[in-house]
């Protein structure tokens, strides 16, 4: 029988609850500056405005266990948020602006918001939706452009007027490390969102872990005490994938854009001299391809991609601007990064770079990840034989949000199924071919949309591209091709895509199945709230294409 270590009765059993993440950058960077427009603060300042904003909320009543709902921009309050609220013991609900009214207010419906701290740009969805939320009790308003404060009992003040009039000390106890922190619905494309939620021991363990991958990798994306640290996922999205709470434990200077325009983005990089950022492929492409980018130096600043496959093609785009792009892999599920694809420095200006930048990357410490067969048997680490990833980690959800059986189902056997299909190599790389739902049986063969995808998205007159399967009575199913083409593309027809995937094939880079047999030119592919491409909808949109 294992034994217990002895506690001495005075002994501190120091839990791992959020406000910890902060001793370190208040000791040792104090002076360090936080940016959102016009606004600079020191993590000094941010700390106390941490704690005027737990007094604020006290103020007005709130309880450990009550909910304060967001919905803002990418902003230092968003920040303070993820610290104030947590560490006053309530739960922090990230509203995911870009989901449908109705899908908006279900969320804050279901995960019982009691305050909902609102930017101005959104009182137009929150008039349409107010008279559907069943909790809310008060909204706390929030402006960059000094409009006023709507009158009348449903809002306790400005966000900027309460913090001036709160108390700028707040003492935040001690409280189990496991109380629930974090609510956050996901993306998905079938049904209504499901609530994920974190404890503070959770988010504590993934900041560690995800600090401690990006350390530990000698020269190639590397996270630093002297990087400048810019959110280019929203924070409404998995925590803006828990690095913010990465840049505060290290205590670096960070930038907020606020939305998502590419003349601030550039600006802000030229300005503030930002060196690590992360996001969807979707705004990479956004930036890369703007008129503002085409002057920038974007030498020397660290991406992470995740959300969707990073291609090929993109990559060499970033690649030759001087981006040191490389992937991130996870899930809403899982907090959300389980895997880092860093190149080894023997690996840097070889033949493999390219291709290593682009595989879904290796684990992060502490993560346990698989690649199971049909009856839970591990695949071969072989680089090539194909199952579902499956994987354990202290800080994954433990469940849906009141949904006991979809908890169950993604628990299924005690191991976290994410519905992606991957293959492990013996260098402990995993590369994740499709989703479940996505991969396309056609002639007998299972054929991967996103590896047809990939040689598709080389073609130089391609921009973007999606493959989807379509039902077909002889072979099952059939790929189709979604190709958006790049504005200054010169002619290019149906035939010359097919020729591209068929010069692929004849190569052996995929089965002649994968030669799809109608390619579609589109104007955009249908994507989710936060970027990912939708092929629910497409499989809609084109049902006998």
């Amino acid at each position: 029988m294992p034994q217990a270590i002895h506690q001495t009765p005075s002994a501190y059993g120091y839990p791992l609850l959020i406000k910890q993440l902060l001793h370190s950058a208040l000791a040792t960077a104090s002076g360090q500056e936080i940016i959102y427009g016009q606004r600079r603060l020191s993590y000094a300042g941010f700390y106390e405005r941490v704690q005027r904003l737990a007094n604020a909320l006290k103020e007005m009543g709130l309880q450990p266990g009550n909910t304060v709902a967001v919905m803002d921009w990418d902003s230092n309050r968003y920040l303070e948020c993820f610290f104030a609220v947590p560490m006053m013991g309530c739960v922090l609900q990230t509203v995911n602006v870009r989901l449908s009214p109705e899908q908006i207010a279900y969320t804050l419906n279901h995960a019982q918001a009691d305050v909902l701290l609102v930017n101005s740009d959104f009182l137009p969805l929150l008039k349409q939706i107010r008279g559907e939320l069943t909790t809310l009790t008060r909204c706390v308003w929030l402006t960059d452009d000094a409009t006023p404060c709507p009158r009348g009992p449903g809002f306790a003040g400005e966000y900027e007027e309460l913090l001036a009039q709160a108390e700028p000390a707040c003492d935040f106890p001690d409280f189990d490390e496991n109380a629930r922190a974090t609510t956050f619905y996901t993306t998905g494309t079938t049904g209504l969102p499901k609530g994920v939620y974190f404890s503070h021991r959770q988010l504590v363990l993934h900041t560690l872990a995800t600090t401690a991958g990006l350390a530990l990798a000698p020269q190639q994306g590397r996270f630093h005490r002297d990087d400048v640290y810019m959110p280019l996922t929203p924070m409404f999205h998995v925590h803006a994938w828990g690095l913010p709470y990465v840049a505060t434990m290290a205590g670096v200077k960070q930038v907020y854009p606020g939305r998502y325009v590419p003349d601030t983005i550039c600006r802000l990089i030229r300005e503030e001299k930002v060196t690590f950022s992360h996001c969807v492929p979707t705004i990479l492409q956004m930036v890369l391809t703007s008129e503002q980018a085409r002057e920038a130096d974007l030498s020397g600043w660290k991406m992470i991609i995740g959300g969707s496959a990073m291609t090929g093609s993109l990559a060499k785009m970033a690649r030759d601007r001087g981006i040191d792009v490389f992937t991130g892999y996870g899930m809403s599920e899982t907090c959300p990064v389980l895997t880092l694809a860093q190149v080894p420095t023997e690996e840097l200006g070889g033949e493999r770079e390219a291709a290593i930048r682009v595989k879904t990357g290796r684990p992060l410490p502490l993560v346990d990840l698989r690649t199971v067969d049909g009856e839970m048997q591990d695949c071969p680490r072989d680089g090539s034989t194909t199952g579902e990833v499956v994987v354990r980690a202290p800080w994954l959800t433990q469940g849906y949000l009141h949904q006991a059986e979809a908890s169950e189902e993604l628990w299924r056997g005690g191991w976290l199924h994410t519905q992606d299909i991957g293959h492990l190599d013996a260098e402990g790389y995993l590369q994740v071919t499709d989703r479940i739902k996505d991969v396309i049986k056609t002639g007998g063969e299972w054929v991967s949309s996103l590896q047809i995808e990939d040689i598709i998205a080389r073609h130089p007159a391609v921009a973007e591209t999606a493959v989807i399967g379509i039902q077909d009575g002889k072979w099952g199913e059939r790929p189709v091709a979604l190709v958006v083409l790049k504005k200054d593309a010169a002619a290019v027809s149906e035939d010359d895509i097919r020729e591209h995937v068929r010069a692929a094939a004849e190569a052996g880079a995929i089965s002649r199945y994968g030669v799809p047999d109608r390619v579609r030119f589109v104007a955009e592919l249908a994507r989710t709230s936060v970027g990912k491409l939708n092929k629910r909808v497409m499989r809609e949109q084109y049902p006998s294409s």
